[in-house]
């Protein structure tokens, strides 16, 4: 396996049980996992799966959005998950979070978490499918496994103009 995916599983862990907000990003999918620790006499956590933000400016403004009373917060950990969504639970990451957030927030805290797993799974078999059949993708092999040279040549072109 390639040494940039490689993930620190342990590195990942301290990083959510420091952070006040973790955004856990799956690049693939387009989708985050917002994790919000803090909690008032009003709102307890928060753990939600968001659309992914183009930036941190984005990120920040979306969750002064969907916590309003509280205000912004001085940093947001931002972890990258360019693997399934089940090795989260493989790799037992998924049962420190759901640990994670049992230990700060209320008991049906565990039902949102669980929730936003499948969600998540969810997610991923439906982009996994939309690969499959080529639904919002484009291929640069014909259905014989031939090249398309011309699609190729044009592209080519398009990405040297960018430059």
């Amino acid at each position: 396996m390639d040494s940039q995916y490689r993930i620190d599983i342990a590195e990942v862990q301290r990083s959510i049980d420091a952070a006040d907000v973790v955004a856990l990003y799956f690049p693939l999918l387009r989708k985050t996992l917002l994790m919000d620790s803090r909690s008032n006499s009003l709102d307890g956590p928060m753990i939600k799966v968001v659309p992914m933000a183009s930036s941190p400016q984005e990120r920040f403004k979306e969750l002064v959005r969907l916590r309003p009373r509280f205000s912004k917060p001085e940093s947001i950990t931002i972890i990258q998950w360019p693997k399934y969504v089940d090795s989260m639970v493989k790799l037992q990451l998924w049962d420190h979070i759901v640990r994670h957030f049992l230990e700060i927030g209320p008991p049906d805290i565990v039902r949102r978490c669980d929730e936003c797993l499948q969600e998540l799974a969810h997610t991923e078999q439906d982009e996994l499918r939309r690969a499959i059949t080529g639904e919002n993708y484009e291929t640069l092999w014909d259905a014989a496994g031939t090249h398309n040279q011309e699609e190729a040549e044009v592209d080519d072109a398009e990405e040297g103009e960018e430059l």
